[in-house]
């Protein structure tokens, strides 16, 4: 058949097929290739498989195969990584993804870096810590022992542990290596705070005191309270210690000097717990970078403005219910931004800006959990039994774990949590060191520590 003849032909025959039913298509193809022979049927394979198996990933544009990817599950992807080395290429360049997939496991991204395979990197270790937590296998136990009665007062910072106890002495240990790095005669201490040169501690004994970690010595004497004294904060900057006791008060200090700079009344439970912050938000009665002080007691919590003035009056009094029926934890958040305390109601969570309460966290499956730390994505939380971790923007439980019977406190003292940046979500660097400390009737101390990544 000439050329011409054979496209006339062809055109005719176009015509006639695209007008027959689906069917009729199928019996007409069938009966074409039962005519064909090899030649053609080798031909239909090669052109077939182009056909129905075009790789539609590798044929578009870079950002429309990106876009694409977003809609995918991050366990889908992975496998997708697995069809082809182009395919494995191009889904490990989707920046956006991965990250995106790290911050819904609440994971902090830097938006800096913008290496994919960074990212999908720290997506495989991030699967695996959550696995980890999911499975309550992400922490491992220690023990501190070295008093030889009650240890009621811990304070963590920086990978060291400050522990007060009846014993007349306070230790200072690096929690890495479970050794005792300071250890210096004091009082009874019922809180105590520190730093590189200094250790402020509050004692049953209705006084505060500033000892040197160098040489032992107790460089101030702080004489005035008439109850013991629960809590205690301070400020270099300000040259200001504050401290909170069973006699209801606030007591105001001049650091250096040791003399009383104000009392602050109006409470009318113990004070159990006192929190000198810098103010990181706007509003009428305070600007960023005003010093706050908080103080808590059962009941209540209060507000007062503090700097280098003697005299200041209570901005603001916080509690969940007026008649007094429900208690507060002894346990205090305040970042400068948002107060947040526990009660048998729930975590209570107030904005700083207007002193609305944002949300109240109900917690059904466990009753009465204490609140130990509190961040942008997590929240430590504990009852007598085990240490949780809730994840706040689901408001669930995602993990837990079992602790051993440790002394009780009212007062909210004796356990405190370690690290705290993993409650702004984790990075892959900040899950190690210490998670949980309290102490034990034994005189020892039991700490809870991130395991290291599998």
């Amino acid at each position: 058949m000439e050329r011409k003849d054979f496209e006339t032909w062809l055109d005719n025959i176009s015509v006639t097929f695209l007008s027959l039913t689906d069917l009729q298509k199928n019996e007409t193809l069938d009966h074409l290739i039962s005519l064909s022979g090899a030649v053609q049927l080798r031909h239909l394979s090669n052109n077939l498989e182009t056909l129905l198996k075009r790789d539609f990933l590798k044929l578009l544009p870079l950002e429309l195969s990106f876009y694409l990817l977003k809609w995918l599950d991050p366990q889908t992807l992975l496998t997708c990584c697995l069809v082809s080395k182009q395919w494995n290429k191009v889904i490990s360049a989707c920046t956006e993804v991965w990250q995106t997939a790290c911050k819904n496991l609440g994971w902090q991204i830097d938006d800096s870096v913008q290496d994919a395979l960074h990212w999908k990197k720290v997506y495989l270790k991030a699967i695996l810590r959550m696995k980890q937590l999911e499975d309550h296998e992400a922490f491992e136990t220690s023990s501190l022992i070295g008093h030889s009665a009650r240890v009621y007062a811990l304070y963590y910072r920086d990978g060291l542990l400050c522990t007060g106890s009846d014993d007349l002495s306070a230790k200072l240990w690096d929690v890495s290596t479970g050794q005792c790095v300071y250890g210096i005669q004091t009082h009874t201490c019922a809180a105590v705070k520190f730093d590189e040169q200094k250790l402020v501690t509050g004692s049953f004994d209705n006084t505060v005191a500033c000892w040197e970690w160098s040489s032992g010595a107790r460089t101030q004497h702080f004489r005035g309270h008439t109850g013991a004294v629960f809590s205690v904060d301070y400020s270099d900057e300000l040259d200001i210690l504050v401290s909170g006791s069973a006699d209801f008060a606030v007591k105001v200090w001049a650091l250096s000097a040791g003399t009383c700079l104000n009392t602050l009344t109006g409470h009318t439970e113990w004070v159990t717990k006192v929190v000198l912050q810098k103010c990181k938000v706007k509003s009428l009665l305070h600007s960023p970078g005003d010093y706050i002080l908080l103080s808590a007691d059962k009941y209540e919590i209060k507000i007062w403005p503090i700097g280098r003035e003697i005299n200041c009056k209570c901005l603001k009094t916080l509690s969940v219910s007026e008649d007094r029926s429900i208690c507060l934890q002894p346990r205090l958040h305040f970042d400068g931004k948002y107060i947040v305390c526990s009660s048998a109601l729930g975590l209570y969570q107030w904005d700083f800006a207007s002193y609305d309460i944002l949300r109240v966290i109900k917690t059904p499956e466990v009753a009465n959990l204490a609140l130990l730390g509190f961040g942008d994505v997590f929240a430590l939380l504990f009852d007598n039994h085990y240490l949780y971790i809730m994840d706040l923007r689901t408001e669930s439980l995602i993990s837990r774990w079992p602790l051993p019977e440790y002394r009780k406190s009212k007062r909210g003292s004796s356990f405190l949590a370690g690290e705290a940046s993993w409650l702004n979500g984790l990075d892959g660097h900040n899950d190690t060191g210490l998670v949980f400390a309290t102490s034990m009737p034994d005189h020892s101390i039991h700490l809870v520590l991130w395991k290291e990544h599998g």
